[in-house]
């Protein structure tokens, strides 16, 4: 079975000087401090998988996130597939880039799914942020609101080695993984993805749920194939076998008329 990795980074934000609040352009010798990681959450997909998270409370140069990379990165060398929101784009390029400037060597190559993406090739939502998403789709399972700690305070306090903030946060990152795995569970069927049976040598197929057992749904055709179709009897996602069911004298006779 494929291994599923579902994470979530938080950053810390890089200081600088300016002579304003709008529009800033910030040149290389204004910024103080660079931004680095502070805290991430991972589990592996399925029930019951415990959540796994790192911060970078106690430490005395908060900024030195060699400790947290080296962890995030040895489990994604394990996994064949992740699973993030806008981390195509966020998560995965800022780990890279902390990696490259620690020396930490790149994990393992592997299959990214981000299910922001999938929102925004495949559905029509008010909105394609997580929180928004998981308010329509998993309402049980709904981005935390760090209410104690509204807004950017979170992030400042945590800067600050306050204790009770990073708590905070380890709520936050932790509900985080845990929407965005529901979210994901909720957007599969109606997407393509990645197929999951080049992960698994069993001779049977298996469904991006997790799922193995289909019921014929009729058939898929082209302009020189007919090829049976298939629905998960879990999760109601649709397949289509690869084996065309015409005969190669009928499929010669479909190519001459087209």
């Amino acid at each position: 079975m494929a291994k599923v990795l579902l994470f979530d980074i938080e950053t810390i934000p890089l200081l600088s000087y300016t002579w304003g609040t709008f529009q800033q352009n910030i040149s290389l010798n204004q910024i103080h401090k660079d931004w680095s990681v502070l805290s991430w959450a991972a589990k592996w997909r399925g029930k019951g998988e415990p959540i796994m998270y790192l911060d970078q409370r106690g430490k005395r140069d908060i900024r030195n996130d060699k400790r947290l990379l080296l962890k995030i990165r040895n489990l994604l060398d394990k996994a064949d597939i992740v699973i993030t929101q806008n981390g195509v784009r966020f998560d995965a390029k800022k780990l890279n880039a902390r990696f490259a400037i620690h020396k930490i060597k790149p994990p393992s190559p592997f299959k990214h799914i981000d299910t922001y993406q999938l929102a925004r090739r495949y559905f029509a939502f008010t909105s394609n942020k997580l929180e928004y998403m998981a308010s329509v789709l998993c309402p049980d399972q709904k981005k935390s609101q760090h209410k104690k700690f509204p807004g950017f305070e979170m992030w400042d306090e945590c800067m600050k080695g306050n204790l009770e903030a990073f708590i905070e946060m380890e709520k936050y990152n932790k509900q985080d993984v845990l929407t965005l795995e529901a979210v994901w569970e909720a957007l599969q069927p109606y997407v393509k993805s990645i197929n999951f049976n080049i992960f698994h040598n069993g001779d049977h197929n298996i469904c991006a749920c997790g799922g193995s057992k289909f019921n014929k749904n009729g058939y898929a055709l082209t302009e020189t194939g007919k090829y049976q179709r298939y629905r998960c009897v879990k999760c109601h996602a649709r397949y289509r076998d690869n084996v065309n069911l015409l005969s190669k004298s009928k499929k010669r006779l479909m190519r001459k008329a087209v």
